[in-house]
Formats: structure tokens, sequence, C-alpha cells
């Protein structure tokens, strides 16, 4: 693991907004201090292994000072955005981050799409999906957009059936058929894949899998299709930050030809680059 600096789950206990709203305060001014380095708050994998190529093979080039700095859990890094702690963040959906401002008010918002990680159910119990037994507990992520992504991945794959239009703000609640009587065990994201050997299965987000040593085009039993999907991770920053210079040529590294080609070399189609 690169020596980084990392934020861990515990963030996440009743505490976190707190926490995220008030850490870092002697680096206030690294979003608005356009001089110094762009700071970007990010998932270990693959989002800061993507960044960590920019800073290691393209950023010196292009005159763009980038600090990359590592967050586990999935809140941490807009709060940092939102109060300037850092200068951007690469690690959500905009389903997620639409979710996320809509709850907390912060205002962050998309710079560009860079790839795609596909969500994917994976099991230590069977090798099919339709070999799940009857009343199996599947562990799914907690969090509205995730979860709401991974039922529609079980529906999608006939394994349920949920009410018409509740797209990815699906609950167990909205499940209208349940043929095989499957139970559900709501966890944070990233605790998912530490979960397979106490439950059937669990949905794991694509970064989750690929920490967790799965490998999505693999091991999953199902895995969401890349076609015309939503679920982009992108690059965001606070509003008003989107003309940042440092912002825009982050942002024009992220979807060159170097960075594709990374992805396709590093990944082997876990991730899918979205440009």
């Amino acid at each position: 693991m690169r020596n980084t600096a990392k934020i861990t789950t515990a963030v996440l206990a009743a505490g976190a907004l707190t926490f995220g709203l008030s850490a870092c305060g002697s680096d206030k001014d690294a979003a608005a201090d356009t001089s110094g380095p762009l700071v970007v708050a990010a998932s270990p994998v693959p989002h800061a292994e993507i960044l960590n190529f920019v800073k290691d093979n393209l950023a010196e080039k292009a005159g763009l000072d980038l600090e990359v700095k590592e967050f586990t859990d999935y809140v941490t890094p807009n709060t940092a955005t939102e109060d300037g702690s850092v200068g951007a963040n690469y690690f959500q959906t905009q389903p997620y981050l639409d979710d996320f401002n809509k709850k907390n008010g912060t205002h962050i918002v998309s710079v560009v799409d860079v790839h795609l990680e596909p969500l994917g159910l994976y099991s230590h119990k069977v090798k099919k999906a339709d070999a799940l037994k009857s009343g199996a507990t599947i562990a799914i992520p907690n969090d509205t957009v995730n979860e709401g992504r991974a039922l529609q991945l079980l529906a999608a794959n006939g394994l349920l059936t949920l009410k018409d239009g509740v797209g990815t703000s699906a609950t167990p609640a909205d499940i209208t058929e349940n043929p095989k009587n499957l139970k559900f065990k709501e966890l944070e994201a990233a605790q998912t894949p530490r979960s397979l050997d106490d439950v059937d299965a669990a949905v794991v987000n694509g970064n989750y899998a690929i920490e967790a040593d799965l490998k999505p085009a693999e091991d999953a039993l199902v895995l969401e299709k890349a076609k015309d999907n939503p679920n982009n991770n992108l690059l965001a920053v606070k509003e008003g930050q989107e003309n940042d210079p440092r912002v825009k040529k982050l942002a024009k590294l992220l979807t060159s030809p170097e960075v594709k080609k990374f992805i396709e070399d590093t990944y082997a189609g876990s991730v899918l680059a979205s440009f």
C-alpha cells in the first residue's frame, strides 16, 4: 500500500459528518490556494492507484502538483471537499453524489466521468446465482444508492422483482416478488466482501471487490452491464471550483489515452474506462 494518508471506516460512527467538517483544520485553504498542490481524496482501489499513476507518470509534464489522500469510507471524501480540506475527490458515482448532496446539504459537483466499476454478486458457498437456496442471506450495501443498485442487479438477473420506477432508491421494502425468500443483511459497503464467509452471497462494489482480491470479471456470479450504465465514477469538486486550473489539468489527464491504457492493462475488465 502506498504511503498516503488513510482515514478508516471508524469515521462512519455518529461523529462522521462532524469529523469531516472539522478535520484537517490547518488545511482549510487547500482548495482555495490554486498555487499549491491539488489534494484529491480517493478510495484506495482503483481510484488512488489511477491517481498515483497520473502523479508518477503524467502530472509533472503537465505542470500539475498532485497529492493523493486515501479514504476507506464513502462519507469523508465529500465532507472534506465541502469544507476545503481537500480540493477534489474521486470515488463516487453521480447517483450517490446527488443523494449525498440532498441528505447533507453539501455542494459537490461532477467534473468528468472516468471509469465504471461493475457491481457484482459474489459467494463462497455457490458457483451460480440460481444455486442460491431458499432463505439464503445476501449482504448488500446499506447506503441508499448502492443498496438500490444491488437490488436492481438481483432483479435484472431474475432473483427478485421490484416495484416499477424505484431505480437506485430501491430498498428491500420495494421487493414485490421474492421466489427464493431471500433475506438481506445491510452493511456498510466496505464490509460486504468481508461478510462472504458469514452469508450465502454478497453484492460488492467494484473497488472493494478488487481490494479483497476478488476479480469481478471472473469471480462474480452476476455483474452489472457496462452499456448505458449511469454509475460511472467521477472526479468531483465543491461547486465554484470547476475552473480551478489544477482541476482542469487533472480532468484532462484522467481521461487521457495513457490512463485508459493503464486501466485496461491493470484491471483486465474489472474496471472499465468510461471515456
